[in-house]
């Protein structure tokens, strides 16, 4: 886990991406490893689906994001800046990352905390997907109730 200045930085997800090292050669980058993996997880979450999305993510909020993130870069990432940097990430830092983070957002920690993974998969046609999620929701809790035993 990074080394956290203070308590109010702890929920900071941007402290975790910077701590993961960039494997890029120095020479020629322009664009910082964190805010790569910012757009990144960003666009995932507003559904873009391939890197050519990402890149329209990115010039889409470019101006927004270097406003808010206080942060000088003359131009969004591309999707070739994305793909190379795909191939060079350490992937284990990353996961390790989002990992620390995510336990970081529960209060006291992980420590008696029973973990449960799920990748959200239902069997064909066992549940029809609603426009507000209402399925996934449903099928989230009933997998809880499973494991809890209610």
């Amino acid at each position: 886990m990074p080394q956290i200045a203070s308590d109010a930085t702890d929920l900071d997800l941007i402290t975790y991406l910077r701590a993961i090292p960039d494997a890029r050669m120095r020479r020629g980058v322009r664009i910082p490893a964190w805010y790569l993996l910012l757009v990144a997880v960003l666009g995932i979450l507003s559904r873009c689906e391939s890197l050519r999305d990402l890149e329209r993510f990115a010039r889409r909020h470019h101006a927004v994001l270097i406003e808010a993130l206080g942060i000088e870069l003359r131009r969004p990432p591309s999707d070739s800046a994305f793909r190379y940097f795909f191939l060079q990430v350490d992937v284990t830092a990353v996961c390790d990352a989002i990992r620390d983070w995510t336990i970081a957002q529960i209060p006291d920690g992980a420590a008696d905390l029973d973990q449960l993974v799920c990748d959200g998969k239902t069997l064909r046609g066992s549940a029809e997907p609603t426009a507000g999620g209402g399925s996934a929701f449903i099928a989230q809790v009933t997998l809880y109730s499973a494991a809890l035993g209610r």
